[in-house]
């Protein structure tokens, strides 16, 4: 049957970056930036130093702006009905991945600008050596709660499953 979605199949259910908030600054400097290069331009009466102006905010600009933007781009947090997906790094990639269906411990963590803006680090924690940290996430506690309600609905097959091999298993001992 084409067009039926399949039930079991795997849907994303969010994409998530850290708060934007963390580019803030970057962009004030950018601003800053581009307001001093214009102002220093315009003071020169020799057009010779044009260029080392312009060479310098760009280099700024790259440096400040260009580079905090690609880092906040590079980090991705994939919530799927079986799994959570993180993703970071630019030239090196790494990506790390937590099924469901092995249960984890989520706890939410914030300082006082993650209250006031409601976002925060979901900690989860897989019982390994350190808990996976989705750092400054929006809307942590609706995280929380959604990687806690995907949790049961993967646990609770996977547990009907082996609950149903066991009586297979008891019945067909009993048969012998």
């Amino acid at each position: 049957m084409r067009g039926a979605r399949d039930p079991n199949a795997e849907r994303v259910v969010a994409t998530l970056h850290s708060h934007g908030r963390r580019l803030l600054w970057p962009t004030i400097v950018l601003i800053a930036d581009l307001g001093a290069a214009t102002f220093v331009v315009g003071r020169f009466a020799e057009n010779r130093f044009v260029p080392l102006v312009i060479a310098a905010a760009v280099l700024v600009a790259l440096v400040l702006w260009l580079l905090p933007l690609l880092s906040w781009l590079s980090r991705r947090y994939t919530i799927t009905t079986r799994r959570v997906v993180l993703r970071e790094g630019f030239f090196v990639r790494t990506r790390q991945e937590l099924l469901h269906s092995r249960g984890y411990d989520v706890t939410v963590r914030k300082h006082a600008l993650q209250a006031i803006f409601g976002s925060g680090d979901v900690l989860i924690n897989t019982g390994l050596d350190r808990p996976v940290i989705l750092r400054d996430v929006p809307s942590a506690d609706l995280v929380q709660s959604s990687l806690h309600e995907l949790m049961e609905m993967a646990l609770n097959p996977i547990a009907a499953r082996r609950l149903a091999q066991d009586v297979d298993d008891a019945t067909s001992w009993g048969q012998r």
